[in-house]
């Protein structure tokens, strides 16, 4: 397969066949992510991705096939329906094609294209929404407005298309802690996705939040306080069905629930840790990752 750099993918993705289709990220300014430091972005021809599905189709059985980089759907419309006929032809068996996008490349996307993209077998996108603090969002430069955020996921949704979004406990330090996560539960409960999953502020080398904690520009919450967040998103977010997790390996406190349905529970255990400080059940420091 070609692939180049460092290939990153969501958990839920882990058994997918991966075809990198574009590298690097086509906004790349996120002052906490530095997955595509080294890559500069670019749309890979069509010559190579059919010599990766010829090799692909020797692996016999394939049903879940993820785009990377960073976000194959900044691909203009008829390229990128082109490469999902082509993975269609080289590999019948595929049931399910996922991606990551940024809100401004969903926005590129009329609803009847991302439509016509579901037809052709793109079921889920991952959208990286951080956070729903207006002044966070500019803080972190993740180049859109919460209103354009939430445009962006009902586009997805109004297509019909799986939506998984991902929000970043921590991102606010100390300082904007409690509005981060109040602001967050209301842009998770407007967006209303399918999936939702929570993960933890690790600073990355080089990037402008690592840099802003070693200056002493950035505190971090403590573990608790990162858990105090999780409380906060999920006690004040209301979805009509979300599967919410906290799983990933950057969290201290794994949860998984389906909400509303399993609200009350999930809560009351995570105000049990809370209350009672119990370290035994959070992650070990060496076990955090990335």
């Amino acid at each position: 397969m070609d692939y180049e750099g460092m290939i990153i993918r969501p958990p839920s993705e882990a058994y997918s066949l991966l075809i990198q289709v574009t590298t690097g990220c086509s906004h790349n300014k996120c002052t906490f992510c530095g997955a595509y430091q080294d890559k500069k972005f670019k749309i890979k021809s069509l010559d190579i991705i059919k010599k990766d599905l010829r090799e692909a189709r020797s692996y016999g059985h394939v049903e879940k096939v993820f785009l990377c980089d960073g976000d194959a759907l900044i691909i203009p419309q008829v390229r990128l329906e082109e490469m999902l006929k082509l993975i269609n032809a080289y590999l019948p068996t595929v049931k399910r094609i996922g991606t990551y996008a940024n809100a401004k490349s969903i926005l590129r996307k009329s609803v009847d294209e991302l439509k016509t993209l579901k037809e052709l077998g793109l079921k889920i996108i991952y959208l990286g929404v951080e956070t729903g603090n207006v002044e966070l969002l500019k803080k972190v430069q993740k180049g859109v407005t919460y209103e354009q955020m939430v445009e962006a996921a009902q586009r997805v949704k109004q297509a019909g298309i799986l939506l998984s979004v991902t929000v970043l406990l921590g991102l606010g330090g100390i300082e904007q802690s409690i509005e981060h996560a109040l602001d967050t539960a209301k842009i998770l409960t407007d967006i209303d996705p399918d999936f939702a999953g929570a993960l933890t502020v690790m600073f990355v080398p080089n990037t402008q939040l690592a840099l802003d904690y070693q200056a002493g520009r950035f505190v971090l919450p403590d573990k608790f306080g990162f858990i105090r967040e999780l409380y906060l998103i999920v006690a004040n977010s209301n979805f009509t069905n979300c599967y919410f997790t906290s799983n990933h390996a950057s969290n201290y406190l794994p949860i998984k629930a389906y909400l509303p349905r399993e609200k009350d529970k999930i809560l009351k255990m995570i105000s049990s840790v809370i209350d009672k400080e119990d370290l035994s059940r959070l992650r070990p420091e060496y076990l955090r990752a990335l």
